[in-house]
């Protein structure tokens, strides 16, 4: 049943009730923002259908002397993951989109291609729930860089391409909320940003909340800086609904109560409670569901999603059997995922004592890599770019060296190789000989599947620059000689 509570009014920041059981916090982010040069935080707690505390720390832009508050806007990253979500089960329930379906049903002239699978198994599920077999992908958009986003269209048809067979795997993929919100712009007919708005932001009572920035909201916006504490020129993506929500604290947790079925009296119901429920569920064989991350933390269950690029880092989880969530944002890429544990810690003793206990416990190495007998040997085949099909040849050593030759450029090695649940991994000097990818320096990294005798997934070209540019995938597929 469909729980209602009633706004109750913050305390205020000076009152017993906010510093007896927040003080400790404050403190862990002061520390924060003085030893990491984070400009900003901003936090909000809601229990039980009501929201406990929201507050702003630091400068949310430093050149022009902005404190952070409860109601500044910062860029979201990847939770606009869940958001976009959202909208897209505003289309289901109206019958304009069904999960079961391929996603290539809602699609124009740019489809999905399937190299790895069959195209039509990649559905609208798999798609939301990063199991469809779309590749790692990522692409920045700089304003002071002379050059602007492709359409989608053009941008699936390049990348759009199944790297891994649909369902076998999770692969994050920014590109498939990229799609996502592009089905959403084609089955309501408005743009993608003017739906969210109207079906979405607005119902849930979201004023500060916006793709990209919204118009006439410039000044809530928070600056994203780089590790140099220097602005970040303003960039855009060609995956919008994977990562170009701005939010602000108060309007986040107020999203996320509604994910716990706390809609407060203003709040319209967007969903039913079984719609929610189904976004919660885990799509095999991931711990991701439809925009959510599921896990299991000392035996609470949590919802989250967290989000870091540029200038940006944040996160955002849900404790539904404890009707619990917590909000932290900040504007650098310096995480403040502990923050947000620390602050659910205050809610849940077990927990805080765990996180304790986990936080003393030396770091996990990953095993050493080996060179197993099914790998050594010489492999050929094909590497596949959206404009060109190049030879590729690679050579296991009983050593563990690998020996990479891609078209008719000189061998090279593979660094940081590693080997693991099937997937073999590494990075070596190389390039995509695309005109996107031409644009700056990169490496080549692996990602590559054994099976029957076979090494089949992606290559990405990854930027080596600071800001990030990009990681722009091609398909890999070797047979051992």
């Amino acid at each position: 049943m469909q729980k209602v509570s009633s706004r109750q009014p913050l305390p205020d920041r000076g009152s017993a009730q906010a510093a007896d059981r927040f003080a400790p916090i404050r403190a862990t982010i002061r520390r924060f923002l003085d030893s990491t040069g984070t400009a900003s935080v901003a936090v909000a707690v809601a229990k039980d259908g009501k929201i406990l505390w929201e507050e702003g720390f630091g400068l949310a832009n430093r050149e022009r002397m902005i404190p952070a508050t409860q109601h500044t806007m910062y860029s979201m990253a990847s939770i606009s993951k869940p958001i976009t979500a959202t909208g897209l089960m505003v289309l289901v329930e109206r019958g304009r989109v069904a999960l079961d379906h391929p996603i290539n049903e809602y699609l124009g002239a740019g489809k999905v291609t399937g190299l790895a699978g069959d195209a039509s198994s990649a559905t609208v599920q798999r798609v939301m729930s990063h199991t469809a077999g779309l590749p790692l992908h990522y692409q920045f958009f700089y304003a002071d860089r002379g050059y602007d986003p492709p359409s989608m269209d053009e941008t699936i048809s390049r990348y759009g391409n199944l790297v891994f067979a649909p369902g076998s795997r999770y692969q994050y993929s920014n590109l498939g909320f990229g799609i996502i919100d592009h089905v959403i712009a084609r089955t309501s007919g408005l743009a993608y940003r003017d739906f969210m708005r109207s079906e979405v932001f607005l119902p849930l009572g979201l004023t500060h909340t916006s793709i990209d920035i919204g118009p006439g909201l410039a000044d809530f916006a928070a600056e994203r800086y780089d590790e140099g504490q220097k602005p970040i020129p303003f960039y855009a993506f060609d995956h919008a609904g994977a990562s170009a929500v701005y939010s602000s604290a108060h309007d986040l947790i107020r999203f996320a109560m509604f994910h716990l079925k706390d809609r407060l009296p203003e709040q319209r119901a967007i969903l039913t409670p079984a719609t929610i429920d189904l976004m919660h569920q885990a799509v095999a064989p991931a711990n991701y569901g439809l925009g959510w991350a599921i896990a299991k933390d000392f035996g609470f269950t949590r919802l989250s999603h967290n989000g870091g690029m540029p200038g940006v880092a944040t996160a955002m989880n849900l404790y539904p059997n404890e009707n619990l969530a917590v909000v932290v944002l900040a504007n650098t890429s310096t995480r403040p995922d502990f923050i947000a544990l620390d602050i659910a810690g205050l809610f849940l003793p077990h927990y805080a004592d765990s996180l304790v206990v986990r936080r003393a416990r030396p770091p996990t190495r990953p095993a050493a890599y080996a060179a197993t007998a099914d790998l050594i040997g010489e492999w050929t085949g094909t590497l596949k770019s959206w404009n060109r099909t190049d030879s590729l040849r690679m050579v296991v050593r009983p050593d563990g060296d690998i020996l990479v030759w891609v078209g008719h450029d000189p061998r090279v090695i593979v660094n940081d190789p590693g080997f693991a649940d099937g997937t073999l991994t590494g990075r070596f000097p190389g390039h995509l000989p695309t005109s996107d990818a031409g644009r700056w320096p990169h490496d080549l990294f692996i990602g590559l599947i054994l099976n029957g005798g076979k090494l089949r997934g992606q290559v990405n070209a990854m930027s080596l620059t600071t800001p990030i540019m990009y990681s722009l995938a091609s398909y890999a597929d070797l047979t051992k000689k």
